[in-house]
């Protein structure tokens, strides 16, 4: 029997599990894309559908992170405040390509994108050891910073799948932060990029109603989860979690891109 034509129950509870596996995908590294988007295309949705729809679906997933790291978040509330034009204008870039450009140029730089950022992140204490002379706050380092927000921002809004790694890795590089304030930082900015792709597609329409609304439900049990997973965990095992992810995330995409 096709996948498109299983009982709506048995399709909602696939939707539901996937929903809760991407939410603790998104609570540790992000990459719950992969688990949303190829389920939704395996019960009969098209390729664009699925990835408007797994975008909305997703929102729920940061919401326990933010929660997790409320008391980290809380020191950076005006860095958050001065990332949101980056954030708006990158998701809305993203969503444009999507929509109304050609996907397979893209497609092929996206794994080099994620390969690179995974490297990127593996090495930031090098990186950063090299840039301790110069302030958080030099120019050139912020300006850095607001860059590679824009750049992910644009990702995030045409695919998504992988941008807490590469959102990680920019803010590894140029923000003197622990990784618990650098993970909130990540869940916050990660639902401003997915918020206004959002918005962008429940304008455009053509969502899969059904799947979103379990997917709801589910990202927000999985990003709970997950947060609870990370809080518990060393931060030299989150980060290998996070490589460990990245890698998997850069084989996926180049092998079925």
């Amino acid at each position: 029997m096709l996948a498109s034509q299983l009982p709506l129950f048995t399709r909602l509870s696939i939707y539901l599990a996937a929903g809760i596996g991407a939410g603790i995908a998104n609570g540790v590294a992000g990459g719950g894309s992969f688990v949303t988007f190829p389920t939704l295309i395996a019960t009969g949705i098209s390729a664009l559908q699925a990835n408007i729809s797994t975008t909305v679906g997703v929102l729920p997933s940061y919401v326990g992170g933010i929660a997790g790291f409320r008391r980290q978040i809380g020191t950076h509330r005006s860095l958050i405040v001065s990332l949101v034009p980056s954030c708006v204008v990158g998701a809305g870039t993203g969503c444009t390509l999507l929509l109304v450009g050609s996907s397979s140029t893209f497609r092929h730089v996206v794994p080099w994108l994620i390969g690179a950022g995974t490297v990127l992140f593996a090495l930031a204490p090098l990186v950063t050891k090299g840039l301790e002379h110069l302030e958080h706050t030099y120019p050139s380092r912020r300006g850095m910073l607001f860059v590679g927000v824009f750049v992910v921002s644009i990702y995030g809004g045409y695919f998504g799948a992988g941008m807490g790694i590469l959102l990680l890795a920019v803010m590894a590089v140029t923000l003197p932060f622990e990784l618990a304030e650098l993970q909130g930082l990540r869940n916050v900015i990660s639902l401003m990029i997915n918020l206004c792709a959002a918005a962008v597609f429940l304008v455009h329409g053509h969502l899969a109603w059904d799947a979103i609304y379990m997917l709801l439900v589910g990202t927000l049990i999985g990003g709970w989860l997950g947060t609870l997973l990370i809080r518990h965990l060393s931060p030299q095992v989150v980060r290998v979690l996070i490589i460990a992810t990245g890698v998997f995330t850069t084989y996926h995409l180049a092998t079925t891109g």
